[in-house]
Order: C-alpha cells, then sequence, then structure tokens
C-alpha cells in the first residue's frame, strides 16, 4: 500500500491514502478490545456462580452440602437423630456406592471378573437367606421397576411372536393382569404406562366380604373372574398377590392362588412386608407359601435399616435370552455393580445380624399388641396375633357406651343422624389421634392409613420404620403412655359433641355449624343480625366480628384451643374449638361466647353510628350557638357593637351576662347545657354507660381456677368452706343493709333508717362473734371495734 502510494502522481492523494490506512488500522484494533471485552462479560454472566474461576476446595463443597442438607433448625434436629441411627451397616452401604464408582474404571477384563463374582455371592446368599432356592436376582432402584420386568419377562414367554411383531400380537389376544384390591394404589396404572397396555389390562380383585381376612384376595371371585376373561378371549397372563398388604399387613391365600395360577398358566408375583420373616426360624405356613411362587419382590433397605440399597427381585426362569430382552439382566458390567451395596452390608451384618434386626421388629409389635389389648375403647386389626409384624388399631367408642339421653323418644330421634355420621366423626379422631401419636413419639414410627373397611386407622409397621429410626421397648411403652393419655380426651370430647350442639341451637345469635371433618367439639359462628341489604357489606362485617370473637376468647384463661379452623377446606367465618376435657362446663363455655359476640356488636355498632351521632350533634350545636348570639345581641343592644362607643358604654355600665355553652354527650348522644359546669366549675359525667354483657356463670368461678371448668365440690369440701368464711359474712353486713337477701334489690323507700340499723346490727353481731369459733385475737379485735361503736 505504502509503495503503491509513492508511484502515484498526487501526493494529496498518497497523504489522503496514507491517513485512511491509519484511521482503519484504529478502528479494527478498538473494534477488536471492544469484542474481547463484551465476550468475557458475556462468559462472566452466563457462567453460574459456583462455576466460576478455577474451581472451589472440598471443604467448601462439602460446607455446602451440610448446609443443604440442615438448612433449619428443625430439620437439622430430625436428620441429624436419622443419621446416628444408620450405624456402622448404613456406613458400609455408602461405601459400596463409592466403591462401585472407583471399581469401574477398572480394565474390562478384571472388571467383568469381578462384578460376575460380586452378582452371583448375592443372589445366592439371598435365595439361601429368604428360602428361595434356584433363583435368579435383578436389583433396581424403583421397587416397583422388578415387577415391570417380570411383566415384560412373561409377554415374551407367552407371545412367542411378541419380538417380531410387537404390539400387534397383543391386539388379537389381550393380556390380563389382576391385583389385588388391597394392594398400594396406582401399582396397575404405572404398569400399564410402562407397558404401553390400556388400563382395560388390569383387572383389581375384590377382597373377601363373608369368611376370612377382609384384606385377603377372594379367590373363589378370582376364578370366576379369570374364567370369564378367557371366554372373552382374552389371555390371563399375571397375578400380583400380598405377604403383607400396604394397609393391614396381611396375606392372601399364597397356597391356592398358586394352585390356581398353575391351572391357568399363569405367572404369580409376591410381595409385601411379611416376606421379611422367611429369614427367621420360625415362618407362618401363609408367608411361607410365597416361596413357591415365580417371582418376589424384597425391600432390604428399610428392613434392615440399609440407606440407598436397591430392592431385590428373586425369579425362576430356564430361558436366558428372554431374561436379558425383558431387561432382567445386563450384559454391561456396571449395571451390574448395583448389588455391591448389598454384597458389602450383608457380610457385615451376617445371618445372626440380619435375623435380629427383623426378629427385633417383631418383638415390638408383639409388644405393642400386647397393650393395646388392655386398653378400653382401643379396637386392633392384625391377621395373626401370634405373629404379625404390623399392627393396626383405631379409637372406638360404642354408640350404647355414650350415654347421650335418658329419654327414649329423643333417641330415637337424634341416634339416626349420628349413626349416619359415625364413620365420619371417627375417622376425624383417628386422624387426629395418629397426628398426635407420631409427633408425640417420632421414633415409634406410626403413620395413618386409610383402609377401605374400617376406615381411618393407626398403623405401627416396624419392619419398615424400626431400623431407620432405631425403635426400641422403650419408645412403644412411652407410646402406649401417650396413648393413655389421649383416650380420655377423644372420648370428652366425643360425648360432649352434642351437648355442645344442643346448647348453640338453643342460644340466640348463635349457629351452629356441622364440620364433620373437625376434630374439636365443634364449629360456631355468631350470627350479625343487620338491615343492610349489601352482602359484601355484612359479609365483611360478619368476619370482622368472629374474628374479633376468636381473639377475644383466646385471651381468656383456659385449656381450650380456639381456632379459625383447617388452612383449607374449613368454613369460613366460623371459631373452632378443639378437644376438650370432662370437667368442661359447656354450658358457661356457650354463654361465653354468646356474651362476647354481643359485646362485639354491640361497640361495633357504636364505632357505626358514631359518625352520623356526631355529625348531627354539632349541626344541632351549631344552630344552637347562632340562636343564642343573636338573643345575645338583642340583650346588648346595637350601641355595644359598635368599637369605640361599645367599650366607653361596657366601661360606664358594664353588662353582665352567664356564657351559654354546649356539651356533646357521645353516650346519650344529646346535647346539654354547659351552665351546670360553670356553676359546679367540674365536668359532669353523665349518664352511666349500659353495663358490659358477660357471662354469670364465669363471675363464680374461684381464685385460680380457669374458664369453663365444671365445679365439682363434694359435701365435705362445701361444709369445711363454710365453716370457715364466717369473717367474711360480717365483711357482706358492712356492704348491705339489714334484713336484705343477697339477691334482693334495695329501693328508695329501704334506704331511709339504713345506717341506724346497720349499726344496732352490727354491734348484735360483734357481740355474738366473741362466742364463735374464731381465734382470741380475732375476738378481741371484734370486741374492741363492738366497744367503740
Amino acid at each position: 500500500m505504502d509503495g503503491s502510494l509513492e508511484k502515484m502522481v498526487d501526493p494529496t492523494l498518497a497523504e489522503m491514502g496514507k491517513n485512511l490506512n491509519e484511521a482503519m488500522k484504529m478502528l479494527e484494533d478498538n473494534q477488536r478490545k471492544v469484542e474481547e471485552e463484551n465476550e468475557k462479560k458475556y462468559a462472566r454472566k452466563d457462567i453460574p456462580g459456583p462455576l466460576q474461576g478455577s474451581g472451589q476446595d472440598m471443604v467448601s463443597i462439602l460446607q455446602l452440602v451440610q448446609n443443604l442438607m440442615h438448612g433449619e433448625e428443625e430439620e437439622e434436629t430430625s436428620q441429624s437423630y436419622r443419621l446416628q441411627n444408620l450405624g456402622e451397616q448404613g456406613h458400609m452401604a455408602l461405601l459400596g456406592h463409592s466403591l462401585a464408582a472407583y471399581i469401574s474404571v477398572l480394565d474390562r477384563e478384571r472388571l467383568r471378573k469381578l462384578t460376575t463374582r460380586i452378582l452371583s455371592d448375592t443372589t445366592l446368599w439371598l435365595c439361601r437367606l429368604f428360602r428361595y432356592e434356584n433363583g435368579s436376582a435383578y436389583y433396581h432402584e424403583d421397587d416397583r421397576e422388578g415387577l415391570l420386568k417380570i411383566c415384560r419377562l412373561v409377554i415374551h414367554t407367552r407371545y412367542e411372536d411378541y419380538t417380531l411383531e410387537g404390539f400387534n400380537v397383543l391386539y388379537t389376544k389381550q393380556p390380563v393382569i389382576y391385583i389385588s384390591s388391597a394392594a398400594r394404589t396406582g401399582l396397575g396404572q404405572a404398569l400399564c404406562n410402562q407397558l404401553g397396555l390400556p388400563l382395560s389390562c388390569v383387572c383389581r380383585v375384590p377382597c373377601n366380604t363373608m369368611f376370612g381376612s377382609q384384606h385377603q384376595m377372594d379367590v373363589a371371585l378370582l376364578d370366576r373372574l379369570i374364567k370369564d376373561d378367557v371366554e372373552f378371549g382374552k389371555l390371563p397372563l399375571l397375578l400380583v398377590a400380598n405377604a403383607g398388604t400396604p394397609g393391614a399387613g396381611h396375606t392372601d391365600k399364597l397356597g391356592r392362588l398358586k394352585e390356581l395360577c398353575e391351572q391357568y398358566r399363569m405367572w404369580l408375583h409376591v410381595e409385601g412386608v411379611n416376606l421379611a420373616t422367611l429369614a427367621l426360624g420360625y415362618v407362618s405356613s401363609s408367608v411361607l407359601a410365597a416361596t413357591k411362587c415365580d417371582s418376589m419382590t424384597l425391600t432390604l433397605g428399610s428392613w434392615l435399616g440399609l440407606p440407598a440399597v436397591p430392592a431385590v427381585t428373586l425369579y425362576r426362569h430356564e430361558d436366558p435370552s428372554l431374561s436379558l430382552a425383558a431387561g432382567l439382566t445386563s450384559s454391561q458390567p456396571v449395571e451390574k455393580l448395583r448389588a455391591l451395596p448389598l454384597w458389602l452390608s450383608l457380610q457385615y451384618l451376617g445371618h445372626d445380624g440380619i435375623v435380629e434386626r427383623i426378629k427385633h421388629a417383631s418383638q415390638l409389635s408383639q409388644r405393642l399388641l400386647e397393650n393395646l389389648k388392655n386398653l378400653d375403647f382401643i379396637k386392633t386389626s392384625v391377621e395373626d396375633e401370634l405373629s404379625s409384624p404390623v399392627v393396626v388399631f383405631k379409637f372406638f367408642q360404642e354408640y350404647s357406651n355414650r350415654g347421650q339421653t335418658s329419654h327414649a323418644a329423643q333417641a330415637s330421634t337424634i341416634q339416626h343422624p349420628i349413626i349416619s355420621n359415625e364413620r365420619h366423626i371417627y375417622d376425624t379422631f383417628n386422624q387426629w389421634l395418629g397426628e398426635q401419636l407420631a409427633q408425640l413419639v417420632p421414633a415409634s414410627g406410626v403413620d395413618v392409613v386409610e383402609l377401605e373397611d374400617e376406615g381411618t386407622c393407626v398403623r405401627f409397621s416396624p419392619l419398615m420404620t424400626s431400623a431407620v429410626l432405631g425403635t426400641e421397648i422403650q419408645d412403644i411403652d412411652y407410646l402406649v403412655d401417650c396413648l393413655k393419655m389421649k383416650i380420655p380426651v377423644l372420648t370428652s370430647t366425643l360425648q360432649l359433641r352434642e351437648e355442645f350442639e344442643q346448647e348453640v341451637r338453643r342460644t340466640v345469635g348463635l349457629l351452629y355449624i356441622e364440620d364433620l371433618a373437625w376434630p374439636g367439639l365443634g364449629v360456631v359462628r355468631y350470627n350479625y343480625h343487620s338491615d343492610e341489604k349489601n352482602d359484601d357489606k355484612q359479609e365483611k362485617e360478619l368476619e370482622k366480628i368472629n374474628t374479633e370473637l376468636l381473639k377475644k376468647l383466646n385471651e381468656l384463661e383456659s385449656d381450650l384451643t380456639f381456632s379459625l379452623g383447617p388452612e383449607f377446606g374449613g368454613q369460613k367465618n366460623c371459631v373452632y374449638i378443639g378437644m376438650v376435657t370432662e370437667d368442661l362446663d359447656v354450658s358457661e363455655l356457650v354463654e361465653t361466647i354468646a356474651a362476647t359476640g354481643r359485646e362485639i356488636e354491640e361497640n361495633s355498632r357504636l364505632l357505626e353510628n358514631m359518625t352520623e351521632v356526631v355529625r348531627k350533634g354539632i349541626q344541632e350545636a351549631q344552630l344552637q350557638l347562632q340562636k343564642a348570639n343573636e338573643e345575645r345581641l338583642l340583650e346588648e343592644g346595637l350601641l355595644r357593637q359598635i368599637p369605640v362607643v361599645g367599650s366607653v358604654l361596657n366601661w360606664f355600665s358594664p353588662f353582665q351576662a352567664s356564657p351559654k355553652g354546649r356539651t356533646f354527650n357521645l353516650t346519650a348522644g344529646s346535647l346539654e347545657s354547659t351552665e351546670s359546669m360553670y356553676v359546679s366549675k367540674a365536668q359532669g359525667t353523665g349518664s352511666t354507660p349500659p353495663p358490659t354483657p358477660t357471662s354469670s356463670l364465669a363471675k363464680q368461678r374461684l381464685a385460680g381456677q380457669k374458664a369453663f371448668k365444671r365445679s365439682l365440690r363434694s359435701s365435705d369440701g362445701f361444709s369445711e368452706t363454710s365453716s370457715i368464711s364466717h369473717c367474711d359474712d360480717l365483711d357482706k353486713l358492712d356492704q348491705r343493709p339489714p334484713n336484705l337477701s343477697p339477691g334482693q334489690e334495695q329501693g328508695p323507700l329501704e334506704m331511709e333508717g339504713a345506717e341506724e340499723q346497720k349499726e344496732v346490727v352490727q354491734a348484735k353481731t360483734d357481740t355474738e362473734d366473741i362466742h364463735s369459733d374464731k381465734s382470741p385475737a380475732d375476738c378481741t379485735k371484734v370486741e374492741d371495734q363492738a366497744s367503740q361503736r
């Protein structure tokens, strides 16, 4: 470029080209710098904060993990409690995951040999421990995944052309999977979604209704269902049975079910918590029949307290190619390392350690069952009282034991709605009982379960929780003690619900709200009576009154719990009353609620009318003051209004005028003259406001006694208190005229001569008191007082 410029004839053009070249170079350099800076800025904004820079050290990363695990103080306490109960066997399982990651980087041949050894050892140990001979094992994270693979295996086995034609072979002969109605919720739908089958391929088999356990599959009905499906051209494929239902822990009749499956060439799969008892020395015959099934799923993590170990599905099948097609086996060595945590943990525990943990869980359930038998109002539901690893119980009180009313006519009218709603009430109470027990004794692991026939119950399944929570015998004893404390509260609340309803319905201004889902005495609403036609305004006023009513009730010194009810699903503008005890005075409670509501309503109306009353009072006062000014002008005359002349005239002949003002009485809502104020030099108090409505029963409460408590005095206690309080009689005589009963009012004529009569009676009383049972000091004091009079 420089050479071409020098050859140019015109030096001006050469100089211009040189300057242009330098300018373009400067612009390109600036543009390059801007792009680099923009690229750096974009990179800093795009990369997340923890990934910026050259990385973080191990301590910072572990500190972050710890903060995420223990974010809140409450979560930290519960989580640390769980971590303390992992034990060394839990640490061994966690070590297996780290070793699996390390072993996966070995060379291929060494990895193959190691994974084959681990998989074969673990499978052999599990088959021997749980009495399942000649079985294979599939290890999976999701406990439903094993059943899913089994379904694919059975489809491949029963449909020979399924590998080539796929779902076309299923169209001609629809497969049917039979599942008990007591199985876990959503199992059939999950299988159909994963297998790509319609929901019509799942048949729910009802449980027994007449004979046997109500949680066992009805075998006779299942036989009829299979025959009907065969007649319609369907193919019975697989039956899912339970050795311990998810709800009540009952076991199906596995022996008869196995015979039925062999008859129709069906696959029998068994799952449930009772399969853990196969490792014990003594096994019930109903559970032992599970060893003859085609496959079973074991959840060893919860049974033995091993964290993050896979579930295991044991199965028997002779064709390894079909097992590979179904996904039960894999040629990838890395997938075989799933068994490594179990391989390490089983060796660490040994046979004695495994049996000890399962036996300990069974002992916990037997300890609880023995204590529950001695408790009234507790109904248990177990399959076998001698060996049942799951205990289900509920609070139940017969209607005949409740003594609702003594009149047969009333019983005939009240009993029918109570019986119809009894199921809902007991479900609500047992839901509350389960939540309370789980909160008071978290180490017990009790939870609430919904059963089809029994309704809401409390379940104790130590095989699923005790190994993780570290449940001990003393935890069960404490659980029983807490249950004993809650039973009187439940029975008292159940008995007083009807009395509370009747009292509320008889009280003017209160509305009883029936809410069967509320675990407590009941729900009440204070009715706001207003002529306002605006529904929104009336609704807001109703909400305001009931909210203030709730606030005032909570300020009282009582053992009751008042609230706005549940966060979701509750009634609006109501007061919810919680559980109560047997010494509750229902009439006093209802009267207090009504009186407090009336007080709030009157105050609310007073505030509403205050603005209008004050406005009208000001207008009336202005008119009266204007009229008073006109009258004053007429009295003083016109000359006194002239500035200079009026001053001279007032100096020679002063005008005496009394000041006339007005005062507004807010209580009476009227204008009054201020002349009396100038005369007495003090402001009058006006009329006395009406007394605040309060409960008459609340005034009779003894010192230190909480509100709404029934006074249970014995005859001895009453005579003792009456003999002590003779000094109080003197005080009552000082405050009351003679010959006047405590409840009698004092008229204007009776006030005359009251002081003279009081002196005579007082002197007589003081003389008589000398011979009473007072102490010598008190008697001397009384004689001195009498002599002074």
